[in-house]
C-alpha cells in the first residue's frame, strides 16, 4: 500500500503506518507472491500457461450501500463483488488489492471490516497484496486479479444464434430488500432478514464459473440488473434473445408480488434490480447435459430462462407470452 505520509485521521490515534501494519499487512499464502502490502508495490511470479484476469469495483458509501452499514457484512461485500466478476469470466480468484477513503482510522471498525473481508478472503485463498488508504469520504475499491489456462476465459462475446440463455440461483431479492426499505413496497417484517442478506452478503459463484468453462459461451455476472446485464452479452456477441419473465427463477415473495397491485414493483426487481451477483450464461443446447450435471454437483440450480437468436434486441415475454411493451431499466450509474 502507497503511503505518501503518517499522520493521524481526525482523533482516532492511529497514523496511515500504523494503521495498515495493525489490519492489512499479513504473510502472503502464495509461494508466486514474492512481496505483498508493505513495499511501494507487490511483486508476483506467474506460472507458464496461465493467463492472469484483472476486474476492479467501487463501493461508495450513499450509492452502493447505506450510511451506517455493518462493517463486517461490507467487508464480505467489497471482496464479493470483485470474485463475482472473476466468476463470470471462470478465473480462479489469487489476489487482491484493496484501496479506502476512510471518515477516520476507527481502529474498531476497520478490524470489524476486515474480519469480513479475510474471511472470504480466506474461503477461496485469495492473498492481498496491496492497496492504498487515505481520509475521505467513506468509499472502498478492490482490483481483484484471478487466473485461469491461457485462451480459457469466458467472455461476452462467444453468444451464437440459438444458444440457452441460463442464470443461477434466483433473482430480485436484493431488489426487494431494497424496495422495502425504502418503504417503495410493503414486506412481511419476517421475510425482510433473508432478504437482506441476499443483499448486504452475496455469495460469488466461484465454483460455478471455474465449472463453465468449456460448456459456457458466454457470461457475466447480474450485478445491475438482467435486462442490462444481458444486454451486454447481446451487443459483444452481435445477437438478439428472447427471455420467458415465468422462467426467471425468484423466491416465493417476489413470484406473489408479480402477480398483485404491486406488479411494476416487482417487475423492476426481477428484471433491473441488480445487485443478485448472479451468473447469467449462454450454452448451446448439447450443453444441457453437462449443465444439468454441474447444478447437480453444486446444489445450485441453474434454470433456462429463453435463448438467443441472429436477430438483434431483447424481447421479454409475460406470463401470456406477450412481450412486455416497455422492460424496466437496469441500473445506471450516472443515470
Amino acid at each position: 500500500m502507497s503511503t505518501p505520509a503518517s499522520r493521524v485521521l481526525g482523533n482516532a490515534p492511529l497514523g496511515e503506518f500504523a494503521l495498515i501494519e495493525r489490519h492489512f499487512a499479513r504473510a502472503p499464502r502464495a509461494t508466486d507472491v514474492r512481496i505483498g502490502v508493505g513495499d511501494d508495490g507487490a511483486i508476483v511470479s506467474p506460472a507458464a500457461g496461465l493467463d492472469y484476469v484483472l476486474t476492479v469495483d467501487m463501493l461508495v458509501e450513499g450509492r452502493h450501500f447505506a450510511r451506517g452499514a455493518e462493517p463486517v457484512l461490507l467487508g464480505h461485500k467489497t471482496l464479493a463483488v470483485n470474485l463475482s466478476d472473476l466468476a463470470a469470466m471462470g478465473a480462479k480468484p489469487r489476489f487482491a488489492l484493496l484501496a479506502g477513503a476512510l471518515p477516520s482510522s476507527d481502529s474498531a471498525w476497520i478490524a470489524s471490516f476486515m474480519r469480513g473481508f479475510d474471511a472470504l478472503a480466506s474461503r477461496y485463498e485469495v492473498d492481498l497484496i496491496g492497496g492504498d488508504t487515505t481520509r475521505g469520504p467513506l468509499t472502498l475499491c478492490v482490483t481483484a486479479i484471478g487466473e485461469l489456462p491461457a485462451g480459457s476465459a469466458i467472455t461476452r462475446a462467444g453468444a451464437r444464434p440459438g444458444d440457452v440463455v441460463y442464470v443461477s440461483g434466483r433473482l430480485g431479492d436484493a431488489a426487494l430488500a431494497l424496495a422495502a426499505a425504502s418503504g417503495s413496497i410493503q414486506i412481511d417484517a419476517s421475510l425482510l432478514p433473508a432478504l437482506r442478506n441476499r443483499l448486504d452478503a452475496p455469495e460469488p459463484r466461484v465454483a460455478l464459473g471455474l465449472g463453465l468453462r468449456g460448456i459456457a459461451s458466454s457470461a457475466l455476472d447480474v450485478s445491475d440488473g438482467l435486462t442490462g446485464d444481458l444486454g451486454h452479452i447481446l451487443d459483444a456477441s452481435h445477437v438478439g434473445a428472447t427471455i420467458d419473465i415465468a422462467q426467471i427463477p425468484c423466491g416465493d415473495t417476489l413470484r406473489s408480488l408479480l402477480r398483485g397491485p404491486d406488479r411494476e414493483i416487482a417487475l423492476e426487481c426481477l428484471l433491473a434490480g441488480g445487485d443478485d451477483y448472479e451468473l447469467c450464461f449462454t450454452a448451446s443446447a448439447t450443453m444441457r447435459p453437462r449443465i444439468d450435471a454441474l447444478a447437480d454437483a453444486l446444489g445450485l440450480s441453474l434454470t433456462a430462462i429463453g435463448a438467443t437468436r441472429a436477430e438483434q434486441g431483447l424481447v421479454i415475454l409475460d406470463e401470456d407470452g406477450r412481450p412486455l411493451a416497455s422492460p424496466p431499466r437496469a441500473f445506471d450509474h450516472f443515470a
